[in-house]
């Protein structure tokens, strides 16, 4: 239904059909082409990833507002004159019908209120929008609130009014409640008529039905909402991770002394390199501690996660493994000690381990290991690694049985503990840690030459750790002196 004008409103110019026409061409291109965006992800479970629902909502949000572009572009070209003979030229090709199916088109109408004769014209799209038969006669303005949502009458007679009294223009929302019980929001926009005297003689308007749309916009501000939640409690859980290992892991830097000195003393240094994402902060660890009997005890380890759950499992195998080495376990019934506690704590967990038990008077190395890279020994310019007892991952069986070894240590020898995450980002068919072994290997010129324990994690640091690693990994080094 046109709507009609006062003679102070100029009529517009009617758009060339050809400028309308490559607008259609333009939305429908672009709608298209974000269909094949949403295709693309239709196969993804957005449930478990508060990023990905929000992605999805901005999808569907999008769909929405190209929809509505291309109803409004549909009615302009439908509206102009058609060229006779020449219309064929300019007809552009009909929207697929699953663009067109609830599009624009059923969900604007138009409405005029005469205020003189208190007669009411609805057109056929908004008798449909508010679930009316057109028989029984569309609305007048006092009858229009028995349909509108409790909450939004006050807020529409206001909308009224001023148009009515004041002569501003509408432009407003509110919520209906149609026949079948359904709820459905409305948008507004509309204008006073005025009379040649200047008085208001009726108020003409479009009515939008924006309920699609407006659900989506929730959807995107909700999804926005849980999205920021969740980076909230990774910000705060990774927080809490860290503070944690730097609260277990040990605080010395540089040499490690024995108090009651003896023949030989152990150059200690150790060094935590992160993953390439900093979220990702795991439950490798890396341990030395003097035990009573004037033995040093050093561990590696690694329980898999990641997070607050990962680190507070390493802080309870490492407080677990310190006490049971202070107790006077061997490195092998330790072993099973740790496999036991994983294997029956609350959040089962799997982890690997190396704990080595070194005697500064006969400098015996008593070693064992769950799963773990065996210790690299750097002896005369050369290195290798210890031949490893039996023992499978902690926590993988609750009847493992860990065996045991002994080296014989010298003066001047280096060994270095370490975890499987070395390397960079993995190739599929490699084994990490075993390439990750033979690059600690190649360096053993360099370690040779190295003048303490600390100049030997620096090189490590240089080899590794600029690596975009998929996990955090721990180097310890120890190096026998006299």
């Amino acid at each position: 239904m046109p709507s009609p004008r006062s003679a102070d409103h100029p009529a517009a110019q009617p758009p060339e059909r050809d400028t309308v026409d490559a607008l259609i061409t333009q939305a429908r291109r672009l709608r298209g082409g974000l269909d094949a965006v949403r295709e693309s992800s239709a196969t993804v479970d957005v449930t478990a990833d508060p990023q990905l629902r929000w992605q999805r909502a901005l999808c569907d949000l999008a769909v929405h507002h190209l929809d509505d572009l291309d109803g409004h572009l549909d009615q302009l070209r439908e509206g102009l004159p058609a060229d006779g003979a020449d219309e064929g030229a300019y007809a552009a090709p009909p929207a697929p019908e699953e663009h067109r199916r609830g599009s624009l088109l059923s969900r604007v109408g138009s409405a005029e209120w005469n205020l003189l004769t208190d007669e009411a014209s609805w057109s056929d799209e908004l008798f449909t929008m508010f679930g009316r038969e057109p028989a029984e006669g569309p609305l007048t303005l006092d009858e229009l609130p028995s349909l509108v949502f409790s909450d939004d009458q006050e807020g529409l007679a206001t909308m009224v009014t001023d148009c009515l009294v004041d002569g501003r223009p509408i432009d407003g929302e509110f919520r209906i409640v149609r026949p079948d019980a359904s709820v459905r929001t409305v948008h507004m926009a509309g204008e006073p008529v005025l009379d040649a005297d200047g008085g208001t003689a009726c108020m003409w308007a479009v009515l939008r039905d924006v309920s699609e749309l407006r659900r989506s916009q929730r959807a995107v501000c909700e999804t926005r909402d849980s999205l920021q939640r969740q980076r909230h409690a990774a910000r705060t859980e990774h927080r809490l991770a860290v503070e944690l290992q730097e609260a277990v892991l040990p605080p010395w830097r540089g040499p490690l002394r024995f108090p009651q000195g003896g023949p030989v003393s152990l150059d200690l240094a150790g060094h935590y390199l992160p993953a390439a994402t900093s979220a990702l902060i795991g439950g490798d660890w890396y341990d030395a501690l003097q035990l009573p009997d004037s033995t040093t005890l050093l561990s590696v380890g690694d329980l898999t996660g990641h997070g607050a759950t990962a680190t507070s499992g390493m802080a309870m195998v490492l407080g677990a493994l310190r006490g049971m080495a202070v107790a006077g376990h061997r490195p092998g019934p330790l072993m099973g000690f740790l496999n036991q506690l994983l294997d029956t704590a609350a959040q089962p967990a799997l982890g690997s381990a190396v704990c080595c038990r070194f005697d500064p008077a006969t400098r015996l190395l008593e070693w064992a290991q769950a799963g773990h890279p065996a210790p690299l020994l750097f002896r005369g310019g050369t290195g290798r690694a210890l031949d490893p007892p039996d023992g499978v991952l902690l926590g993988a069986t609750s009847s493992a049985d860990y065996g045991q070894r002994t080296e014989q240590l010298e003066p001047g020898d280096l060994l270095v503990l370490h975890t499987d995450g070395l390397l960079p980002r993995r190739v599929h068919g490699t084994d990490a840690a075993h390439e990750g072994t033979e690059q600690l290997l190649a360096l053993a010129p360099r370690f040779t030459a190295a003048r303490s324990a600390q100049d030997c994690i620096r090189i490590a640091i240089e080899e590794f750790g600029g690596a975009e690693r998929e996990d955090d990994a721990c180097v310890l080094v120890a190096r026998v002196s006299t």
